[in-house]
């Protein structure tokens, strides 16, 4: 079947302000070019309150663009000048205030110029669908619905997405595989209620947290300790996250969004902004945008907000020894148990909170989704939570917990005395969540996924509990890493490190991996079923043959490991590299010399080792050169390498596969895929299309052009202004001259061709000669226990 969503080949944005530059940032991030509208600026240029926008673009930290080259595909348009430019739009998103009004007044505008089979949709994030298609012509209404994003929109995967009654159902299936594939994003669809899925539950959830915390007199550093990653919550926790999303935005959405819209919600009277939060925007403490909020920060000290002074004190960490021990209990039964005996302020806290969650969740259910697995994964994806409330009550045993919440209503201990639904009572129910689907009030039964081709490309998606994965076949398997299959004749490689790191094992499983394929497969393909692709090599290694003045055991590590890369290179099967979050140091050296790669959108990757007083020493710095070599075309070669030299000496990661591409890291021949669960596929389309080509391994002999000692000495030039002008430390100094000798091919004249064998030589020498060196040591210890670089 022809791929329908391919027909929004071109996209308009309706409002620059926060949400509407950001969606328009990331459609130009999966290469939709969008015209980005707002009002016409009165004095000066037109178009510049949009102008203004996507230089803010640039500002904001973490990036919404993937690469600055994306702003070229970013048309800026206003409404009085360009409104003939929606004719050639196959997607209109509006974007502008939560104004019913405004809305319907922006619709009468461009209507008259859509294109008869264009889609229109709004980006609200309460208002109704239905209401807001009123005032539509017939043959618009079809074509209209609300694709909910939410903020960032490049980073997190949810969007929902609203129909109204009228809405084409072939429409929503068109626009689910557009956001999928095309876009990247976690699809779900949601019923037209206030406040949709994600932000009806998620919200709740908050004022499940803002009530018990006032009921129970704790203190809000606190609270953000128990809500956090300790119950499986975002770093941020509550009132940290609250600070991060705007004080204002959350007096904004409470009142408006959803107190206004849920009078009848038996909790409507928890639906509401505390009286400390009022106080603290009409102070004009807004949170980060501000500087302060809830927290505040005074040089490197952290404060938080005492409620009862209005003052602020330094944090601390207040949790109880006993829940703390609870909270690293890792079965949600067994903790609920043990919450349940704990007498302490802090359990009952979070035994409240879970309650009303799963209370208000399960009576909900039935109005606002189509399934379990819906609420579940709209508040996994917009929210960062690791499971949704069904799995974990589903998790904690469910008629234990069902018993639990009975028995809280009936106490009066629950927020309102709303009666659970019968499903959730029924004797017989031990799971909303199975293998055969998840439950649907509506329907009566467990609901399977999402028929839809392009959830297909997904060999592996986000799974909820109670699902099982794909089955596979081993081929072999140790500690560390894994050869398997899914049933063909692919041959997949993982690693099972901590942080994927690379290690002697894993060096030898490639090996063996290898050995295997060329045998008996069509291609090796690296991939990691979870976490990083790999971030690096093991530091360790290098402290204890350090500390015992061991220099052969590193040597032979290094060797090994350049040997390692250069099989993937020269492998009698194609090689293909999996790519998803962190490739770093190591890993991207692994990645750099497979045959193909194939990157998820959201892939951060760099040869960082300078960082720790070390270099590329696995053939990094070869294929920098080599690439170089490649870039100029015969050309001169001095720009092309002081560009790569310059991003390795200052250890830069790319910000996404895109600027990955632009440093050289990927290839024009590489891939990239904005969603992360479909690389696996196309990394297996990929492997299959070289097969089938006739793949042959590259020549072994290849003569690169170097630039000598001349090229050297240029860039130490720069090292030494960078030294005297005290930018860099003596440490890097060192560092980056010693490398500068590497990356133009040591002791040769301009001019001269050297091969792999030569340059892979300089990295090893150079490396174990770094590694010894006692600043070097103290960066590796210093990354090893803190997780970041010292700069000594």
């Amino acid at each position: 079947m022809i791929d329908q969503s391919r027909n929004f080949r071109k996209t308009a944005v309706l409002g620059a302000g926060v949400m509407g530059a950001q969606i328009a940032a990331h459609l130009a991030n999966t290469g939709v070019p969008v015209v980005l509208y707002d009002l016409a600026e009165k004095k000066g240029d037109p178009n510049g309150l949009v102008k203004k926008a996507l230089k803010v673009l640039t500002q904001l930290r973490p990036s919404p663009l993937a690469s600055r080259s994306v702003l070229e595909t970013i048309y800026p348009a206003n409404y009085e000048q360009h409104l003939d430019l929606v004719k050639d739009c196959d997607l209109v998103i509006e974007a502008i205030s939560e104004r019913i009004d405004w809305k319907h007044g922006l619709y009468n505008k461009i209507t008259p110029v859509l294109k008869r089979d264009a889609v229109l949709a709004s980006n609200t994030s309460g208002i109704s669908i239905s209401k807001l298609a009123e005032p539509l012509p017939d043959h618009i209404k079809s074509r209209f619905c609300g694709i909910h994003f939410f903020n960032p929109p490049r980073y997190l995967y949810l969007v929902e997405l609203i129909p109204h009654s009228d809405t084409d159902p072939k429409i929503l299936d068109t626009l689910e595989e557009f956001l999928t594939k095309t876009i990247g994003k976690g699809v779900i669809r949601a019923k037209d209620t206030p406040g949709f899925i994600a932000n009806r539950v998620g919200s709740f959830s908050v004022f499940t947290v803002f009530y018990h915390t006032e009921r129970l007199g704790l203190p809000f550093d606190l609270v953000d300790k128990l809500t956090g990653p300790s119950i499986g919550r975002a770093k941020s926790a509550t009132y940290r996250t609250s600070d991060i999303v705007g004080l204002d935005t959350m007096v904004l959405v409470t009142e408006k969004s959803l107190a206004d819209n849920l009078k009848n919600d038996p909790w409507h009277k928890y639906i509401r902004v505390p009286d400390w939060l009022k106080k603290l925007v009409a102070e004009g403490s807004l949170g980060q945008k501000t500087g302060i909020g809830i927290y505040k920060k005074i040089n490197k000290d952290i404060f938080v907000l005492d409620k009862a002074s209005h003052e602020y004190r330094l944090i601390r960490d207040d949790v109880e020894e006993n829940v703390r021990k609870i909270l690293k209990i890792p079965e949600w039964g067994k903790r609920f148990a043990a919450l349940q005996k704990c007498q302490s302020p802090q359990a009952e806290f979070l035994l409240s909170i879970f309650r009303d969650l799963f209370h208000y969740s399960a009576y909900h259910l039935s109005h606002i989704a189509k399934s379990a697995r819906d609420i579940d994964l709209a508040i996994r994806w917009g929210f960062g939570w690791k499971q949704g409330p069904f799995e974990i009550w589903q998790a904690a045993g469910w008629k234990t917990i069902a018993k639990m919440i009975q028995e809280g209503i009936e106490t009066g201990k629950t927020m309102s005395s709303a009666p659970l639904p019968e499903w959730a009572l029924d004797n017989k129910r031990k799971k909303v969540h199975s293998a055969k689907g998840s439950w649907s009030p509506a329907e009566k039964r467990m609901i399977p996924r999402s028929r839809l081709t392009v959830y297909k490309r997904q060999i592996f998606p986000n799974l909820i509990l109670g699902e099982y994965p794909r089955s596979t076949h081993t081929v072999f398997e140790t500690k560390d890493v894994r050869m398997w299959h899914t049933g063909d004749d692919i041959g997949i490689f993982s690693f099972k490190t901590k942080m994927n790191i690379v290690n002697s094992e894993i060096i030898e499983g490639i090996r063996l991996a290898l050995e295997e394929a060329e045998k008996n497969y069509k291609a090796l393909i690296l991939w990691q079923p979870s976490g990083p692709f790999c971030s690096g090599t093991d530091l360790n290694i290098f402290i204890k043959e350090y500390a015992d003045r061991n220099n052969d055991t590193i040597s032979e590590f290094i060797r090994q490991f350049q040997k390692i890369n250069m099989a993937l290179m020269f492998s009698y099967v194609p090689t293909i590299a999996a790519v998803r979050g962190s490739a770093l140091g190591g890993g991207c050296e692994l990645m750099m010399h497979c045959d193909r790669i194939v990157a998820s959108l959201e892939t951060y990757t760099g040869l960082i080792e300078t960082s720790l007083g070390l270099t590329p020493a696995g053939g990094g710095i070869k294929e920098m050169v080599q690439r170089a070599a490649a870039d100029s075309k015969g050309h001169l070669l001095l720009p092309h390498i002081v560009q790569y030299f310059e991003q390795v000496v200052s250890a830069k990661i790319s910000n996404s596969a895109l600027e990955a591409r632009e440093m050289g890291y990927l290839q024009s021949c590489d891939k990239i895929v904005p969603n992360a669960f479909e690389i696996l596929h196309v990394a297996k389309q990929t492997a299959n299309d070289l097969y089938e080509a006739g793949y042959r391994p590259p020549q072994k002999e290849k003569n690169i052009l170097v630039l000598g000692k001349a090229g050297s000495t240029f860039l130490q030039v720069q090292l030494t202004n960078s030294f005297k002008g005290n930018f860099i430390s003596e440490h890097d100094y060192y560092v980056g001259s010693q490398l500068a000798s590497v990356f133009t091919g040591g002791e040769v004249d301009e001019g001269q061709k050297v091969n792999y064998e030569w340059l892979i030589q300089k990295e090893h020498d150079l490396f174990m000669d770094l590694v010894m060196k006692a600043k070097t040591q103290e960066r590796i210890r210093h990354m090893l226990k803190n997780g970041k670089p010292l700069h000594n």
